[in-house]
């Protein structure tokens, strides 16, 4: 019996899971966790990450630590995205973790980051096509999956945290200011030459943010559990009406909204973006979200590795 421990420290949060698998390739979620750390915060131009967010996730990580230190036959997997990969001071980072924590934080590309997400997805979701939109916190990922193959993927250095202190007011958003983002964010866009081959595609949903808006529409409607959305569609009606209502807000308002984390509304403008503007620049009609992604593609490549028969779940 092996305990798989992943740790995804992302731009705004940083989560750990860990799954017992047994020798047959069975599977089961013992822990899962989540801290808001937003490690991106104040990074600036410089791009250096600041003292008070490098605490915060020494915090998380330490909390983390108490929980996998206790474990027997354990294999950790940590892994930093957008904020450490763009950080000019990583290395030192990186070495505070290792020596304070004894935990060695491996920096993965975009294109492995989009991997893992859509290994996640297809062993999940009954897809078929479909475009993968995962908004983090620094960093996005568009990932083409056709016949159920990864055909294009490409990381772009924007996400909810960047575009909202980038661009945006966190307490009532200005209309200059929205339609600044938005142009910066189509530009983006432009400059991908393989996305218009998603057009009329269902947009795959990933990433806090983007599940956010499923959260929002679920308490809408009164569906018991709010935070399981993996299989939740929803329209690109909802998506936009949703958009515009918390345009209408300002910080303390957005802040009340049902399904909407505190902590997450001065960013859920920035962060909602790029999936609004995926949809009306491909005309896809639906988006479909996922609770799976970089963690779970990490076991799922695990399990691969290991050769397994199937990839099981335990009830």
């Amino acid at each position: 019996m092996k305990n798989l421990v992943v740790i995804d420290l992302g731009s705004n949060s940083c989560r750990m899971t860990i799954t017992q698998v047994d020798d047959h390739g069975h599977y089961k979620t013992l822990t899962e966790l989540k801290r808001y750390v937003r490690l991106s915060e104040n990074m600036g131009q410089e791009k250096e990450l600041q003292p008070a967010a490098i605490d915060r996730t020494m915090e998380a990580l330490t909390e983390f630590k108490t929980l996998y230190d206790p474990l027997k036959n354990k294999q950790i997997t940590a892994i930093a995205t957008a904020a450490v990969r763009q950080a000019t001071n990583q290395k030192a980072f990186l070495k505070r973790v290792k020596d304070e924590l004894d935990l060695t934080l491996t920096v993965i590309s975009g294109a492995a980051e989009a991997r893992y997400d859509y290994l996640g997805v297809v062993n999940t979701l009954p897809m078929v096509n479909g475009l993968l939109v995962d908004t983090g916190g620094g960093s996005s990922e568009l990932i083409l999956v056709q016949n159920q193959q990864l055909r294009h993927v490409v990381s772009i250095p924007l996400g909810s945290v960047t575009l909202s202190q980038n661009y945006l007011e966190s307490d009532k958003v200005q209309a200059d200011s929205l339609f600044n983002a938005m142009t910066f964010v189509n530009n983006v866009f432009n400059d991908i030459w393989w996305l218009r081959e998603a057009t009329n595609l269902p947009i795959i949903g990933l990433g806090g943010a983007n599940r956010t808006l499923a959260k929002i529409n679920r308490r809408k409607k009164n569906f018991l559990n709010v935070e399981d959305v993996h299989g939740y569609k929803l329209t690109a009606a909802d998506c936009y009406a949703t958009l515009t209502q918390l345009l209408g807000l300002d910080l303390e308002g957005r802040k009340k909204v049902p399904g909407l984390s505190k902590e997450r509304a001065d960013i859920i403008v920035g962060g909602l973006i790029p999936v609004i503007l995926l949809m009306r620049l491909l005309d896809s009609q639906q988006i479909i979200f996922s609770n799976a992604g970089l963690r779970d593609g990490i076991l799922f490549d695990y399990l691969n590795q290991q050769e397994f028969a199937g990839k099981n779940q335990d009830a």
